[in-house]
Parts: C-alpha cells; structure tokens; sequence
C-alpha cells in the first residue's frame, strides 16, 4: 500500500506539475488578452446580468443565477478555507498575490468556458438541456477530437466521486468529530440523507438548494470575517505589504514559519488558486449549459462572475483573517490554521464560524459535483446511467465519512488534472469562436445602444 501511495503521490505531481498550472494559467493569459480585457471591464454589466437573471423564460432548464449558484456550490468549499491556509502555510503571504493573478485571469477562462458550453449544448431523450467540454469538443471541433470528449467524460465521471464526494465527506465528519465530538457514523448517515433528499430531485432541485443555500452561507462567512478584518484594521497596510513584498522576493522564517521562497508562492498560490475556483478544469460549464438562456455571451459574463466572487472575496477574506490575526507564522496548516486565526480574533466563536463554514461548503460542494459527475456519465453511457449513479453517489458519502482517503484523495487529484487537459486544448483550438462571438456582441450592443440613442 506505500508503494502505491508513493507511485500515485509522483503522478500527481507530475499531473500537477509546472505545465499544467502554467498551461491553466496560460490559456487564461491567452484569453484575457484575446479579449482585449472584456472580462476585467464587463464586471460591472455581469452583475447587474446576474441580478436581472434570477428569473428568465428562456430555453433552458434552471435560470442563469441558478446556475451561478450551482457552479458555486461546488467551487466554494474546502478550498477556500483549507486551501487558503495551506497555500500560505507553504508559500508565504505572498501566495494570496498569485491567488488573486490566477482569479483575474481564470475569469476569461470560466467565461470562454460558459459561452461554448451554452453555445454548443444539446437537449437529451429526457428533455434537459446538457453540455460542457465532452459537448463542445464533440460540436465544435467534431471528428478526430472526439476522443477527448470521451477522455474528459471518463475522467470527469470518475474524479467526481474523490474531489467531490468522498473527500467533503471525510472534512465534514472530521470537523464535526474535532469540535462536537459526533462519531463519524452519525454524520455520514445524516449526510447522505440530506444529499439524497437534493439529489434525486435533479438539476432544479440541485439548484433550487444552491440558490438558497449558498448566498446565504457565502455571505455570512464573507461578514464574520469582515469583523475579524475590521478588529485588526490599523494592521491592513502591513498585511497587504506582506503580501505584495512575499509574492517577489518571499518570505523569511518567523515564529514556526520556516520560511518560503519566490517559487513556492507562486506554486502554491497558483495551485491553490486554481483548486479553489476551477477555471480550466472544465466543470462549472456543465452547470451553465443548463441555465435558461439564448445568449451564450451573457452566461459567459455570469459565469466569469463565479472566480470572482470564489478566489476574490471569499479566499481573500479567509486570507485576510489568517495573516492579520497573525496566525500564518504559527507553524500549523491547512483547515487547522484557519480554524486557529478565527479563533484567535474572536475567542470561543471563531472555531464554530469555521466547521460550519466548511460543514456547509463540503455539503453543497457534494450537491454541485453530483450533477457534474451524472453529466459526464449520461454523456458515455446515455440518459439510462442516471439513477445508477445517483445511487452509487450516496453510497459513496458514507464510505467517505469513515475512511482513511489518502488512496482516494490521491486518485482523485490525478483525474482530476487530467480533466483539464482536454478542456484546455478545446479552449485553443476553439478561442477563435470566443473572440468572434464576443466582438459580435459587443458590436450589437453599441448598435443597440445607438438606435436608442
């Protein structure tokens, strides 16, 4: 079993190696430019998109917001409180910078992500509208690309029951067990009947919840830690100097911070970046497919809105709190070291500010991941596929709340960087869609505007 262990660790660095986040951060670069910064500029215009989407009559399944929401569901997670730490626990406050430049950049992934997914989805023998990577590398490049649409259906399929399912599990019943002292057994069966109640509804289930759930969670952790940020706010200029200055030249050891250089901020920080938000990876425009609406450019500017607000205000808040409490240089990591700076600024609520933070994210991340994973299955084996994986999907929660997972974890990480790179080649070859239909809709826009005028 350590051999194994050893052999898929070196894999999944190898996955996760420097190509793959140059190539995620890359492509995002690419983007962004080929777009003459749209995204940057149109954050505004999404906004207000996002507020007038919460109703549409429109084709689709589920409105644009709904569908915004069930991205998010299942981007904001661990990521965003374990992550975070473990990206400044590894590099450095500067990490947070890298965090931030991959967010920028991820949005004009995310959107160019959305736009192809609403563009080229189709309508399945159920009725439902379906789409993402498999649908568009299948309807935009066609022939000899079809394969990648089944290597990303395959790895999307699989990698769900790791990144998606059997690790928020196992965060779920480990945080609950830490502070609450609930067996792990109690939690799993309380999950998997809270997730089946959501499931085996579908989509608008699924998104109904999200809808809900997530504005609500996001925001309230989003003031918790404005509060701690706001206890600590002659302290803000030193913190964002810790930052900027450990993004260029690193940060020295202090305290049981051993240290980090330039490189690991940027690795981690990237990395960390990417875990948390997904831009590249392919997911969240299977979502987005499903979103009542005729105009793929505008769900591409909602879409876009997801990094946003996932890496910009909610990992930005989880950083603030850890660096300003002064927590960073404690030698602790991962979900510790953010349960440690919660607790420290506000004594005896922190900790529980945390768990059900993360209690919350893992739970709506499994909901979120659920439907992509079902996507990528009905895309390999049909519409027939659906219950069987929705059963298997429950049965796995359990498994996940009570097991070791490093075997799983590992698994996962490595299909899951594979996604990417099938998603990523579509992105290339088809950018010359995305800067076409973009300019389009720009030029009809200002031709809009103008006739009004």
């Amino acid at each position: 079993m350590e051999q194994l262990e050893t052999i898929l660790n070196e894999i999944s660095s190898q996955v996760w190696g420097v190509f793959m986040l140059a190539m995620l951060l890359g492509i995002g670069v690419y983007l962004t430019f080929g777009l003459k910064f749209f995204t940057f500029r149109k954050v505004t215009s999404a906004i207000i998109m996002l507020w007038q989407g919460r109703k549409s009559d429109q084709e689709g399944d589920i409105t644009p917001f709904q569908a915004l929401m069930t991205a998010l569901s299942a981007t904001i997670g661990t990521g965003n409180i374990a992550g975070v730490a473990t990206a400044i626990a590894l590099g450095g406050p500067g990490a947070v910078f890298w965090m931030w430049l991959t967010a920028l950049f991820g949005m004009a992934t995310k959107y160019a992500e959305a736009l192809l997914a609403v563009e080229y989805r189709e309508t399945d023998d159920q009725g439902l509208h379906v789409g993402g990577p498999m649908y568009y590398i299948k309807n935009g490049l066609k022939g000899k690309w079809n394969w990648l649409a089944v290597a990303f259906a395959f790895f999307g399929a699989f990698a769900a029951f790791g990144i998606g399912n059997m690790v928020q599990a196992n965060s779920v019943a480990d945080a609950v067990q830490t502070l609450f002292q609930v067996p792990p057994l109690y939690t799993a069966i309380i999950l998997t009947l809270l997730s089946a109640v959501v499931i085996l509804g579908g989509i608008n289930r699924i998104a109904e919840v999200a809808a809900g759930l997530v504005p609500i969670m996001a925001i309230s952790y989003i003031i918790c830690a404005l509060v701690v940020i706001f206890m600590h706010y002659q302290e803000i200029p030193h913190a964002l100097g810790l930052i900027l200055k450990g993004a260029f030249s690193g940060t020295a050891a202090v305290g049981g911070f051993t240290g980090a250089a330039v490189w690991a901020a940027i690795r981690f920080g990237v990395a960390r970046g990417i875990f948390s938000n997904e831009a590249g990876l392919g997911s969240a425009p299977i979502a987005h497919a499903a979103a009542k609406t005729n105009d793929p450019v505008q769900q591409g500017m909602i879409a876009m809105l997801g990094t946003f607000i996932d890496t910009i205000l909610v990992c930005t808040m989880t950083a603030l709190v850890i660096i300003l409490s002064g927590a960073w240089s404690s030698g602790v990591n991962g979900a510790a070291l953010s349960t440690l700076a919660f607790e420290t600024s506000l004594p005896g609520i922190g900790s529980y500010v945390v768990v059900l933070g993360l209690v919350v994210f893992a739970f709506t991340t499994i909901l979120g991941w659920s439907y992509y994973g079902e996507r990528c299955a009905e895309y390999l084996f049909g519409t027939k596929v659906i219950w069987p994986y929705r059963f298997l999907w429950l049965c796995a929660i359990p498994v996940g709340a009570m097991s070791k997972l490093t075997i799983v974890w590992l698994v996962a990480d490595i299909l899951n960087g594979l996604m990417a790179i099938p998603n990523l080649i579509a992105l290339v070859l088809l950018s010359p869609v995305i800067f076409r239909m973009t300019s389009h809709y720009l030029r009809t826009h200002a031709e809009n505007q103008g006739n009004v005028a």
